[in-house]
């Protein structure tokens, strides 16, 4: 057992060990500076992390922001222009017996008009279909971002929880070996047990305080990887979660897969530049109203005309215009079918590998675990029996601590790839 001495009321190991200290109690000092917060946070539910990630992703925000912003532009879209305001004069002579007098010429009038220009009606409501989908490409994506949020933030909390079960489980067995190591004095002096036994425990309990390092190490990552999602640190509280699954209805939903989500939307924005480049074809009209004031000797005009766009060539504007266009749906159309494909591979894949670890998991549990414990009681009953050594009862003890972290391990893979798949298609 390492050796401490007192220094104030904190227990402090003697020669190699005292760098560790030290480092140890940087790291309490800096818990209690709030730096390191997961000790003193509220426990966290799985429940609750989702509804934090939820309300506090700056992502999530930014979708609701693109979102609100389509929809406010869909009021405008397919609204006639701004009219324009014309002031000006007309025939004003500049040579000449009357240059520069706009009095003495007839022609000569001061004018203010409006024009407003007219684009063709089927323009206009492909500009308010271009902006439907538009809106409707936000609101997938901020669906397929809440999904990812929702995802990544079980995955952390997942990763997190089962962190801290196997630091709990090491606590136990580190008491186990406190308990050996209290009774094998006694044992040495019975003629029990060997002093070379006493190396071997204190040996066992180096290895262990290493082990305990990386336990923590994974506790306090993963800690930082969930605070990444829900602004903020702390233990998780609670049982590990039941995630509902149905792996059968997966692959018949998949369009409603989050990476597809967005696919219909862009598509009927494509489809809608098209009909808007299509009806360039018949080309806009216009009208302008002027009002015309002469000298007084001669009397003020009124004047009405309209115009018209003349789309005489359109196989060298219009329709190189309606081909990129359609040209632009194909592609999308590629992708979306490409992106389909490998999304339903991906999640054949991810089904998978949930039924295989469903399968390890059972036969940890099952058969790995009881036969190790098993093996752990008989080489104790031996070793107190003289008929074995420590180091057997200390190998025993180290697999079947090994076993129980590694049915931890496949938990905690298990029930992340079952947050993975539950997360990944939308209601």
């Amino acid at each position: 057992m390492l050796n401490f001495e007192m220094v104030g009321r904190v227990a402090r190991p003697n020669g190699a060990a005292d760098f560790r200290w030290r480092v140890g109690l940087r790291l309490v000092a800096a818990a209690a500076l709030g730096l390191t917060t997961s000790a003193w946070a509220t426990p966290l539910t799985f429940q609750d992390a989702l509804t934090l990630a939820e309300q506090r992703s700056p992502m999530l925000q930014a979708r609701r922001a693109a979102l609100e912003g389509a929809q406010q532009s869909r009021t405008a879209a397919g609204q006639l222009p701004d009219p324009k305001l014309a002031v000006g004069v007309e025939n004003y002579p500049v040579s000449g017996a009357d240059r520069f007098r706009w009095n003495r010429e007839s022609m000569t009038m001061r004018r203010i008009g409006v024009m407003q220009e007219v684009p063709n009606a089927a323009k206009r409501a492909a500009q308010r279909e271009s902006a439907d989908a538009k809106a409707e490409r936000e609101r997938a994506m901020l669906e397929a971002e809440r999904l990812a949020v929702q995802r990544e933030t079980a995955v952390a909390w997942l990763a997190q929880h089962h962190a801290e079960r196997k630091l709990k489980l090491f606590a136990a067995l580190e008491r186990e070996n406190q308990v050996l190591q209290d009774t094998l004095a006694a044992r040495i002096a019975g003629g029990k047990a060997m002093p070379a036994d006493a190396l071997m425990a204190r040996q066992e309990a180096l290895g262990l305080a290493e082990r305990r390092d990386e336990l923590q190490a994974a506790v306090d990552q993963a800690s930082a990887a969930l605070q990444r999602w829900t602004g903020s640190a702390g233990e998780t509280s609670g049982s590990s979660p039941v995630i509902p699954l149905d792996t059968t209805s997966l692959l018949q939903r998949l369009a409603r897969h989050g990476e597809l989500l967005p696919s219909t939307s862009m598509l009927e924005m494509a489809k809608a530049e098209i009909a808007e480049a299509q009806a360039s074809r018949r080309g806009d009209w216009g009208w302008e109203l002027a009002y015309a004031n002469r000298h007084r000797a001669y009397g003020d005009m009124v004047s009405f005309q309209l115009s018209f766009d003349l789309p005489v060539s359109p196989a060298t504007r219009q329709d190189p215009q309606i081909a990129a266009k359609r040209k632009e749906l194909d592609r999308l159309e590629a992708e979306r079918d490409d992106a389909l494909r490998r999304v339903r591979a991906e999640l054949q894949s991810q089904i998978s590998e949930l039924q295989r670890l469903e399968r390890a998991l059972e036969r940890q549990v099952s058969s790995v675990l009881p036969l190790l414990g098993e093996r752990v009681q008989l080489t104790l009953v031996s070793y107190e029996g003289g008929r074995t050594d420590l180091s057997s009862v200390l190998t025993a003890r180290k697999d079947a601590a090994e076993a129980q972290w590694r049915a931890l391990d496949l938990e905690a893979q298990l029930m992340s790839q079952r947050a993975r798949l539950a997360y990944l298609i939308a209601e």
